[in-house]
């Protein structure tokens, strides 16, 4: 039992850190939090990042707009000061540096975790072409319009044109396959982890050139004149960041070009975020640019580096609207709890981009060096 002078002193730490972001406990702004469990002090100096999520599922805190709360407490870089090395993530930290945790025999796991939860989920939170990553919304108002700039864009990158071959590595529900072979002429190759999506996906794209591989993209084998990877990469985890460059080396062309978009870290970690590693996404890990260019190295060339991570703010935003909008819809099948679960991920997520906490990169590489240069699209 912790007794009631540390529990004091606990919540004085907290309180004082959380109005150095000009976050109140108990306050009446939007941003500000409604503490209704006093537990909630000493669980987040022992359990950090986890304790502050699972204390909000369970209910002992409460933020009228939690993506407000995020993006004060990240600006502010208040998760640097609150509990960054309590018991449960230095063992964790211990754990990913010791152990390959993206296997092949746990690759399917985030699929059968996470986008396996539920077609019905995924079609009323995303807009109808069923992208699950961020939208590019410099000429859009609206989310279809950006997810459509989004596949529109990278096609463009890729400079593709009508025969050519892609291969599409984590394809999701095919959005960019469909968008890419019914504009440029081209045929698809996908590759995922989810039976749900190559469910859906041949739905979606039947009578098209492109064919749904449920597979692991370390046992593909295969040449493409373009490969393409979206949203994906944050699966890969840290000791598999240059076999993942690998893969993609060998099975490109000489002369194609290799696009990568990913969400990125503003600094090298080798670990999973707590909370969102046991709910979201099991061994997710977000790369750095220093990691991604080290395994880079000797397979590709940078040709283009694009950050619009602003606009995963706005993605991520649209997609609580909807999912909020139409929760009527999927509460008796999913419940209270992963209500909480579901918006505590995309107000999180969108608090985080829009304090630049996280980043969101496109990069287009080629093995050997575009002659002449390439051309940069936006």
């Amino acid at each position: 039992m912790i007794n009631n002078l540390v529990l004091n002193q606990f919540k004085s730490y907290i309180e004082n850190n959380l109005a150095s972001a000009n976050i109140k406990i108990n306050g009446d702004r939007p941003w500000d939090i409604q503490v209704h469990d006093p537990r909630f002090y000493s669980r987040i100096i022992l359990q950090g990042s986890l304790g502050l999520g699972e204390s909000y599922l369970e209910g002992w805190w409460d933020s009228e707009e939690l993506d407000q709360f995020f993006y004060h407490l990240l600006r502010n870089q208040i998760h640097e000061q609150v509990a960054p090395n309590n018991i449960t993530a230095l063992w964790q930290k211990f754990v990913s540096k010791l152990i390959n945790l993206q296997t092949l025999v746990n690759s399917f796991q985030v699929g059968k975790h996470h986008y396996d939860l539920g077609n019905d989920l995924f079609e009323i939170m995303l807009d109808e072409s069923m992208a699950y990553s961020c939208g590019y919304w410099q000429n859009a108002d609206n989310l279809a319009e950006s997810q459509q700039a989004k596949l529109d864009l990278i096609c463009r990158k890729l400079k593709l044109e009508k025969g050519m071959t892609i291969l599409d590595i984590g394809c999701g529900w095919g959005s960019l396959m469909k968008y890419a072979a019914e504009n440029y002429g081209v045929s698809c190759v996908g590759l995922t982890v989810s039976q749900e999506q190559v469910k859906l996906g041949q739905e979606k794209c039947q009578g098209l050139p492109i064919k749904f591989i449920l597979q692991d993209y370390r046992q593909f084998e295969g040449q493409f004149e373009r490969i393409v990877s979206v949203g994906m990469f944050e699966h890969v985890g840290y000791k598999n960041y240059r076999t993942f460059m690998a893969v993609a080396n060998r099975c490109l062309k000489d002369n194609g070009l290799f696009l990568l978009h990913t969400i990125g870290n503003n600094k090298s970690i080798t670990y999973s975020e707590l909370w969102t590693n046991k709910y979201i996404f099991p061994h997710g890990m977000i790369p750095s640019l220093a990691q991604i260019t080290k395994a880079a190295e000797d397979f590709f060339i940078v040709e283009d580096l694009h950050n619009f991570g602003p606009d995963y703010d706005l993605t991520l935003m649209a997609w609580l609207d909807n999912f909020e909008k139409n929760w009527h819809q999927l509460k008796p099948k999913y419940g209270h709890k992963f209500y909480r679960v579901w918006k505590y991920f995309l107000a999180s997520c969108a608090g985080a981009f829009r304090a630049r906490h996280l980043q969101l990169w496109q990069f287009v590489l080629s093995k050997q060096g575009i002659v002449g240069g390439y051309q940069s699209v936006r």
